[in-house]
């Protein structure tokens, strides 16, 4: 087992200090990261980053929407319960991670109050575990011709991540602005810095836009738990790669411009469609697992952008993958050193397609 493989390889310290509970405003003044070679880097503000984009250059976006999924209840004991919703497997059932797990055995009911009305209640019947993520499969007790979407936005509330304890964010401010596509239990975080102002800016540059959606669930978050990371199983994520955006990545790569992923979900998504596609660039619907970590070779994607990452995580060993490991952590040193912000609410990282190869000459 190398180096790369090994999970213990992928730690480091983060200052509690460092983590980002409050989003900046406007989106746009969140600082930027730019690697720019493989040896090195430049501080920027995340409105800058139109002067490192070139003409022809492709943006490829993740366009889910957040829904409200994390609602509170009780059992008919009295005892308080929480759920986080994260599919809908059929009708009137879906899957959900549950606390604490010990009250929700097979067969037990929950009431559900909506919080702004507490006359308002839903039931839900505990029916199955799912041994995959540890969850729930809950049975909402709703009439035959109403789905659980009808009423989410009475019951429900956008869930924040847990390490964002003392926020002052608003609901929207978890979403980007162009989220279209209900269905994720987390933000596309990359995509939160953009405004209307800076569309409108690369607009003008020549710079393109397209979009995917990946529902961002519990495989993106989902720790790794085995030392030699090749044995870690990746949860499945439902991805739409629609026949537009293909489109735009075949003429952008004619045109010698470069594909930009914002965000990791972009990634999976267009690697997940590659690897479908046996490399071809062909629409895809369907489900992935791909898991990406140094060695990887790479189909679509050109270059990134990125928050930074926990620990130990999927998403830092796939951003490892196109930076290497070691220039990876040697980089997020140097932003802790010049207090950047850290994770969802925090600031950004723009790899471009001239950093992606490691350099032991130093950042």
């Amino acid at each position: 087992m190398t180096p790369d493989q090994s999970l213990s390889s992928y730690d480091y310290h983060l200052p509690p200090e460092r983590i980002a509970q409050t989003p900046v405003t406007p989106r746009d003044r969140s600082r930027l990261l730019v690697l720019d070679s493989p040896t090195s880097f430049q501080h920027q503000r995340f409105y800058q980053l139109v002067d490192w984009l070139q003409p022809n250059d492709l943006l490829v976006m993740n366009n889910t929407k957040v829904i409200p999924a994390r609602l509170h209840g009780r059992k008919t004991t009295g005892a308080p319960v929480e759920v986080l919703l994260l599919e809908e497997k059929s009708a009137h059932i879906w899957l959900a991670l549950v606390k604490p797990g010990k009250r929700f055995t097979l067969g037990s009911e929950v009431v559900f109050t909506a919080p702004n009305d507490l006359s308002q209640t839903l039931k839900a019947t505990v029916t199955d575990r799912d041994p995959e993520t540890g969850g729930r499969f809950l049975e909402f007790q709703l009439p035959a011709n109403q789905s659980l979407w009808s009423v989410l936005d009475e019951f429900g509330e956008i869930p924040f991540p847990p390490y964002v304890t003392d926020s002052e964010a608003a609901p929207d401010q978890y979403q980007t602005i162009y989220a279209d596509t209900p269905g994720a239990v987390a933000a596309p975080t990359a995509g939160l810095h953009f405004t209307p102002d800076l569309f409108e800016q690369l607009d003008q540059k020549g710079i393109n836009t397209t979009f995917v959606t990946l529902h961002v669930g519990v495989g993106t978050f989902r720790p790794v738990e085995v030392e030699d990371i090749t044995a870690h199983d990746m949860h499945y994520e439902w991805i739409d790669v629609p026949a537009e955006t293909i489109e735009k990545i075949r003429e952008t790569k004619a045109k010698g411009g470069r594909v930009i992923a914002v965000g990791t979900t972009v990634v999976r998504s267009l690697e997940g469609m590659a690897a479908a596609s046996r490399g071809e660039l062909q629409p895809f619907r369907g489900r992935t697992n791909l898991f990406i970590y140094p060695g990887y070779q790479w189909q679509v994607v050109d270059g990134l952008i990125t928050n930074f990452h926990l620990p130990k995580s999927s998403l830092l060993m796939l951003v490892s993958a196109l930076i290497s490991r070691e220039r990876l952590l040697a980089v997020y040193q140097e932003a802790i050193a010049q207090e950047y912000r850290f994770y969802s609410f925090g600031d950004a990282m723009l790899i471009l397609p001239e950093a992606k190869y490691f350099s032991s000459q130093g950042l």
